[in-house]
């Protein structure tokens, strides 16, 4: 960095995931990416309740996502079982089926993932599949299968 430059006037951007902008009301999400400017990898932290969940039970069909535990005591659910987690871990779910997870609290985490111009995200629980960005929400159930498909 030159001198007389800060991390505003350079195209790298910083963000600490571990303290609190002052400036702001408290965020239970934070859209880490976002703030860094990032393109092709997605973060977010989730300050979480006990019991209170990032997100449904899921799996992507083409993206990773790493968890990193940044505090408290988060439950994992995952196809093996549950397993409560603490600060410091970090487990990666695969794309598919085997990498299907729900995080909840209490807690505070930070998810990582792909950003792909096309994501499918399936809810087991609830038997839905969601295409992104698009957010188009469909039933397994009302799913055709195609007779000439390899």
């Amino acid at each position: 960095m030159r001198p007389g430059r800060g991390w505003h006037d350079t195209p790298v951007r910083k963000v600490n995931v571990l303290a609190a902008d002052p400036s702001r009301p408290p965020e239970r999400v934070r859209r880490v990416g976002e703030a860094i400017g990032a393109a092709q990898m997605g973060a977010t932290v989730y300050v979480l309740a006990d019991g209170e969940r990032s997100g449904p039970y899921h799996f992507h069909h083409g993206v990773e996502e790493w968890l990193v535990v940044l505090d408290g005591a988060p439950v994992v659910r995952t196809a093996d079982g549950e397993w409560t987690l603490r600060r410091g871990d970090v487990l990666c779910f695969p794309a598919g089926a085997g990498g299907a997870h729900e995080v909840r609290g209490p807690g505070t985490v930070m998810l990582v993932d792909e950003r792909r111009a096309l994501d499918v995200v399936e809810c087991p629980d609830d038997g839905t599949v969601e295409l992104r960005p698009a957010g188009t929400v469909f039933r397994t159930a009302d799913a055709i299968v195609r007779r000439d498909a390899p």
